[in-house]
């Protein structure tokens, strides 16, 4: 029997066929039984972060009487030190932070180009496009970082501790040490040549023979513990406009294969920015995240949306056509982003008729239960002023999502990233540096038409990261989500949304759901899973090529719970941050 007459027996196709009609929201979500791996504080609060000694540098900063934003700034400072490989000071992020009554608030502290950056930025003398690695491990794809920026910003807005209070847990852990664990043992292996790219990195990661410290091994870092020092009690101009900030400019542009490279004047430039929050509704529940420089919160509100007609609950979890919907919402998502999305203060974007709800109808009247659309282009919105080109970027990577609550309710769902693992390999002060020009289209322009990804001196990348606050129907702060891995961010943060609203699932259980992601009419499942057991059934669906992989995963959030506010990180991580060898 094949697999179309299987979902025919059981009922699937001819339920999907029924579902073109509106579905009640779901009046409550169970999630009472969510998994916490953090405990509550006596603040009332709680921390999500990919490895538990930053997090609990953020219940630290809690515990003082911190507000989240002091505790979220606290986590990514220590995931500087302890998760070198994804994100930190020398990297950026976005920052979105919700109240229970207030307005929400949003950060930007993207990476900038250098303003000697032009369209042809990763071209070589002779018009050809450089290789990936000739352009990743070099200056061409470092970013002016924004991190400490963002965390300036926000604490001058939002903080409640003095500032030097938010690195003393990051400065410990770089001064007393932290021990390897597998997860960071497992990114160094193979990646000699970019981890140990410089004297820094080679002497503080790995042993003679070329190999990663062993798991276990104290490491410590006197040369980030001294930046986090300066920073703490110098402020931000200690980062950016200072001989150290000077020493990093000069770094970065002795290693830049051509003119243009970054300056110190660049890092003086910087500015972290306040953008506005973008918005959509899912069953009555508010989802709100980032809006450009990245595409993420765009995708996010549109995939949801899309599926809003859809009753993905009757549906069931474990149903192909419940995740064949999801693809086709993805699809149409993603077609929208490689044309419009990119840094708005460069290009008009937009965004109010991207995410409007006429438009979001009207393109989730595409998606069809029973078939796969054999062709998705973008689609036409409100505020249209250019027409761009699909642009050629490279894969994306790394990264690190944190999440907290605070004793008032306030939320803050912050991603940082340093892009690939260990960025371009280059390292200042302790840290390394980003790659994260990378992000932008490689070339300008595509059949006569601009790209609006392209390289611009000052520009910031196009970004994938979906730092999300959700509200429930009653209007109440309910669960701040997020996700790293690069292109599949905005999937996995909807996915985790999707299971905590439609599927009533435990928070540890919604972040564990297994990947399932559209590359054009190819589908990627998460090997091992039970998405890859039902490959035949997406293909009589009419989806192409299925391809089974292990993607890089790794999403986190908290939510609110009838027991109160529970936390936790993905499960993919389990066994991976231990420090004992197996």
């Amino acid at each position: 029997m094949s697999h179309t007459q299987i979902l025919a027996r059981t009922g699937f196709l001819a339920l999907a066929s029924t579902l073109l009609t509106a579905c009640p929201p779901p009046e409550s979500v169970k999630s009472a039984n969510a998994i916490a791996l953090a405990p509550r504080l006596e603040t009332g609060g709680v921390v999500s972060a990919a490895d538990p000694r930053a997090q609990a540098a953020g219940e630290q900063i809690l515990a003082q009487g911190g507000s989240a934003t002091d505790a979220a700034i606290a986590v990514m400072l220590a995931l500087t030190v302890v998760e070198p490989q994804s994100s930190g000071i020398g990297g950026g992020g976005f920052l979105v932070r919700g109240t229970a009554k207030g307005p929400l608030a949003t950060f930007d502290g993207r990476e900038t180009a250098p303003a000697g950056a032009d369209p042809q930025w990763f071209m070589d003398e002779t018009g050809e496009l450089r290789g990936y690695q000739e352009s990743v491990l070099s200056g061409l794809s470092v970013g002016v970082p924004g991190n400490i920026a963002l965390a300036a910003k926000a604490h001058q807005e939002h903080g409640r501790l003095p500032w030097a209070d938010l690195f003393a847990p990051a400065m410990k852990l770089a001064k007393d040490g932290f021990a390897v664990n597998r997860r960071l043992h497992q990114s160094l292996t193979g990646q000699l040549d970019r981890a140990g790219l410089t004297e820094q990195g080679r002497a503080l990661y790995y042993k003679d023979d070329g190999t990663p410290k062993d798991v276990g091994t104290v490491l410590r870092n006197p040369e980030i513990y001294n930046t986090l020092k300066s920073v703490a009690e110098q402020g931000p101009d200690a980062f950016y406009r200072s001989p150290s900030a000077e020493e990093m400019a000069e770094l970065v542009r002795a290693a830049t294969p051509r003119s243009g490279g970054m300056t110190a004047q660049d890092v003086a430039n910087y500015q972290a920015k306040g953008r506005f929050a973008v918005c959509g509704a899912y069953r009555k529940y508010r989802i709100c995240g980032m809006g450009p420089p990245t595409s993420g919160g765009i995708a996010v509100i549109q995939m949801l949306g899309q599926l809003e007609r859809f009753d993905l609950t009757a549906l069931g979890v474990d149903n192909p056509v419940t995740w064949h919907l999801f693809l086709e919402s993805q699809r149409l998502a993603y077609a929208d982003r490689e044309i419009y999305l990119a840094d708005s203060d460069f290009v008009s974007i937009p965004v109010e008729g991207l995410i409007a709800d006429d438009y979001i109808n009207k393109r989730a009247k595409l998606i069809d239960p029973a078939k796969a659309m054999p062709v998705v282009k973008a689609g036409t919105p409100r505020g249209i002023t250019t027409t761009f080109a699909d642009g050629d970027e490279w894969p994306e990577n790394g990264t690190s999502h944190l999440a907290v609550v605070d004793n008032e309710g306030t939320l803050v769902s912050y991603t940082s990233t340093i892009e690939g693992p260990f960025g371009s390999g280059l390292m200042h002060g302790g840290f390394y540096l980003n790659n994260e020009l990378t992000d932008f289209s490689r070339a300008p322009e595509k059949d006569g038409k601009p790209v609006a990804n392209r390289v611009e001196g000052g520009k910031r990348p196009r970004s994938s990261m979906s730092p999300m606050v959700v509200y429930d129907p009653q209007g109440r702060p309910f669960a701040a989500i997020g996700a790293a891995g690069g292109s599949t961010i905005p999937v996995q943060t909807a996915r985790s949304i999707i299971g905590l609203i439609d599927f009533s699932l435990p928070l540890e259980e919604a972040l564990g759901l297994p990947l399932i992601m559209a590359f054009g009419d190819r589908v990627l499942v998460e090997k091992g899973t039970w998405l890859e057991e039902r490959a035949e059934a997406f293909k009589a669906l009419g989806h192409g090529e299925i391809i089974a992989r292990t993607p890089p995963l790794k999403s986190g959030g908290i939510v609110w719970t009838d027991a109160g506010w529970n936390s936790a990180r993905d499960p993919r991580l389990r066994g991976l941050l231990e420090t004992t060898p197996e």
